[in-house]
């Protein structure tokens, strides 16, 4: 029997049971992955706590390393004994083995370790799309990343720097923004005692930045409109402190025909070939010693709800593992 993270109502992290779980044989087109690192993620509380809601009862998690233990008919690309990970899976990364759609599962290259695998993935795959997709640097730009310090903000900053971008980056305390810099944000700034806008004005000499990346959400809107260039795009990718409320689409016209857009992860990785694709430009930056996985926190899998008491009162910083 495996064991799992599982809720049956929502609500804090308190409702998160460890449990018992049957896992069973993989069907067709599935493999059976037998976890060594879980990636804990912002997006895990929004599931938890209702704000994305799902059926009742549920796992919960997406990212997870690995090995194959199994794999169903049909499936030819990975065997067992393969080292693997997955990110844009069904939930339920929060267990110690699981069933899951082979073609979501993305071959580990030498060079890359299970944890760092695992603390790499989902972030280091929403960067590339972000930056590379959503609106694609070149080098030479200056830009705002909000949450600089966090698992995505780190990743940001060393994939800005590899690529010659000015990055402005915010961040809660001193210490974040230090952090930040050591990652290669350019500018930092702590919005607890900094208005930001007036910062970035400063920073730009009143040009503002063609690009916003907002992870935070409500806190940070719609003040993060007025960072923008004329025709600058806001790109809003989480929530952290609730969702951006409804707008007037008129304030993008008023602010200088700003683009807004909200993009997710499923729907440029839409299938083996992306997948695969945008995981191998991440792994390559990481061999090539551009970006790092940068675990800060383990938790034993039991205590998945300490991991995310400390991720949501932020004194997380990086990325967090739960280890089966």
């Amino acid at each position: 029997m495996a064991h799992a993270i599982r809720i049956h109502a929502t609500g804090g992290p308190e409702v998160m049971a460890f449990e018992e779980v049957a896992v069973g044989e993989p069907g067709p087109g599935q493999a059976l992955v037998r976890h060594t690192a879980i990636g804990v993620n912002y997006i895990d509380t929004y599931h938890r706590g209702g704000m994305y809601p799902l059926p009742l009862p549920t796992g919960l998690g997406n990212e997870a390393a690995g090995v194959v233990e199994a794999v169903g008919d049909g499936v030819d690309w990975i065997k067992p004994g393969d080292r693997v990970g997955s990110c844009t899976g069904p939930l339920g990364a929060y267990s110690t083995a699981r069933i899951v759609p082979a073609d979501r599962l993305i071959k580990l290259p030498d060079g890359i370790d299970d944890r760092s695998a695992a603390a790499i993935m989902l972030k280091g795959l929403t960067v590339q799309y972000l930056i590379r997709q959503t609106y694609p640097l070149q080098g030479g730009e200056t830009i705002l990343f909000h949450a600089a310090a966090g698992g995505v903000g780190l990743i940001a900053c060393q994939w800005a720097r590899a690529l010659g971008v000015t990055m402005i980056g915010t961040a809660s305390t001193d210490e974040k923004a230090a952090l930040a810099r050591e990652h290669g944000c350019t500018h930092t700034i702590v919005y607890t005692r900094e208005n930001f806008v007036e910062r970035v004005k400063e920073i730009t000499g009143g040009k503002g930045v063609p690009v916003v990346y907002d992870g935070v959400g409500k806190d940070t809107f719609p003040a993060s409109l007025d960072c923008l260039s004329p025709r600058g795009m806001f790109v809003s990718f989480g929530n952290a402190s609730g969702p951006v409320a409804a707008f007037n689409l008129g304030m993008l016209a008023q602010k200088g025909s700003l683009y807004a857009t909200r993009p997710t992860l499923v729907n440029y990785a839409t299938d083996r070939t992306s997948l695969n694709a945008m995981a191998k430009e991440v792994f390559d930056m990481v061999r090539a010693g551009k970006i790092k996985a940068d675990v800060r926190q383990t938790f034993p899998l039991a205590a998945a709800a300490d991991a995310h008491r400390a991720l949501q009162s932020r004194q997380t910083t990086g990325s967090t593992l739960l280890l089966p």
